[in-house]
């Protein structure tokens, strides 16, 4: 009997420690994320009221009118986001379908009476007291649904068919974004997450590549191509290639908000003239608190303070990694990617268009640009890649450091 005694207990022992390290795993929350979220937005809110308060008392007769609007919907999608990390994730597989649906009715309806023009584009959806871009949903609808769809098509991913059916999926999204809401940048975005999520669940990366390669040297010869032959064009689209490509010689017209952003850029210096003192945000360089907030940063912070922000985003998508790298099934894995290709995609359209590295595209840039549709998906997807993080599993306690 002893003997039977002492050769049962190693097999009770692991069985208790088992349980211990799965409570532990899903104990586990991602505060580190949480941290840099808050930190961007405090930063993003301290910056917005730096940049807009002059032009709010000019235009409102009230210094703190973006900033009161702001942070009134930042803390409510903090709030928000907290919340949806404690739901399951794996709910959203019952609703996909609707999801697809739901985005592609949304864009459409923008051509109805419903919509709202702002700024000379219409892009916005009035439904009651809400108003929003419905582009934004499409961007969380391809994030899930094609993360879905990969994990149901298993081996399949690897065949043409299937890859051919993803891009179906995502770029019927980027299409109706563009056509729909008239936003190319949207468009392009959406593209971009479908190819990203291709690229990651597909085996073999050699057919990205070529066709990677091939892209470029398209994109190259289109804009030599363009550059010779559209002064005579009356497409705005095509005057901010001109204007991206030779912006001094539009001086006083479409080439104004870019020459006087790479001017705040460029009397910032690497120190900055220090918090509150730009001069570029007098009118200069107009709705400074949206896309062009960073040149604004730059003007005020410096370089120095420029390098903060991407440090701060970098440590954000570094989170975001270790979340998809670790995510407890491939579909967690495929969500958390999407929504760092989608962070990742937005961060570098905007700070690119700032230094004239892109033609302008309205790309805000996230937690820190004005808009309350931007923050309130963005938090959204923050929320998501939380869930994901809290059923994260480890093996030892250490490794959740």
């Amino acid at each position: 009997m002893d003997k039977v005694k002492q050769q049962r207990q190693p097999l009770i022992a692991p069985a208790r420690t088992s349980r211990t390290r799965r409570k532990s795993g899903t104990d586990y929350y991602d505060f580190n994320l949480v941290a840099v979220i808050v930190l961007l937005t405090c930063f993003g809110l301290i910056m917005l009221y730096s940049t807009s308060a002059y032009m709010a008392e000019v235009t409102y007769n009230d210094d703190m009118f973006y900033f009161k609007k702001q942070a009134f919907i930042s803390l409510a999608c903090v709030i928000a986001a907290l919340a949806i990390s404690k739901i399951d994730y794996h709910i959203l597989t019952y609703f996909t379908t609707l999801l697809y649906g739901g985005a592609i009715l949304l864009m459409v309806l923008v051509k109805t009476p419903l919509g709202v023009e702002s700024h000379g584009a219409r892009r916005w959806l009035q439904l009651g007291p809400l108003q929003f871009q419905p582009a934004e949903v499409a961007k969380i609808a391809v994030i899930v649904c094609l993360s879905y769809m990969i994990v149901k098509m298993g081996k399949q991913i690897k065949t043409l068919k299937a890859c051919m059916v993803l891009a179906s999926m995502g770029g019927a999204l980027a299409l109706i974004a563009y056509v729909g809401t008239e936003n190319l940048s949207t468009a392009i975005i959406i593209f971009c997450i479908t190819a990203g999520l291709i690229f990651i669940a597909h085996p073999d990366m050699r057919p990205f590549l070529i066709l990677l390669g091939i892209g470029i040297v398209l994109v190259v010869g289109m804009i030599i191509f363009l550059s010779s032959t559209l002064e005579t064009s009356s497409s705005f689209r095509i005057r901010r290639i001109l204007v991206w490509l030779r912006p001094e010689d539009y001086a006083s017209g479409d080439g104004y908000q870019t020459l006087q952003a790479l001017y705040a850029i460029g009397s910032g210096g690497f120190f900055g003239r220090g918090l509150g003192n730009s001069i570029q945000k007098l009118g200069s360089v107009p709705e400074a608190q949206n896309d062009m907030i960073f040149s604004i940063i730059c003007e005020e912070l410096g370089i120095f303070g420029g390098i903060i922000v991407l440090l701060l985003f970098g440590y954000l998508l570094y989170r975001l990694f270790f979340i998809a790298q670790n995510a407890p099934d491939m579909f967690g894995s495929l969500m958390v990617s999407g929504i760092f290709i989608h962070i990742a995609l937005q961060v570098i359209f905007n700070i690119a268009v700032v230094v004239n590295l892109l033609p302008n595209t309205g790309v805000t840039l996230p937690f820190i640009s004005y808009g309350g549709t931007s923050i309130l998906f963005l938090m959204s997807e923050m929320g998501l890649a939380l869930s994901v993080a809290r059923q994260i599993k480890f093996q030892e306690p250490e490794q959740l450091l």
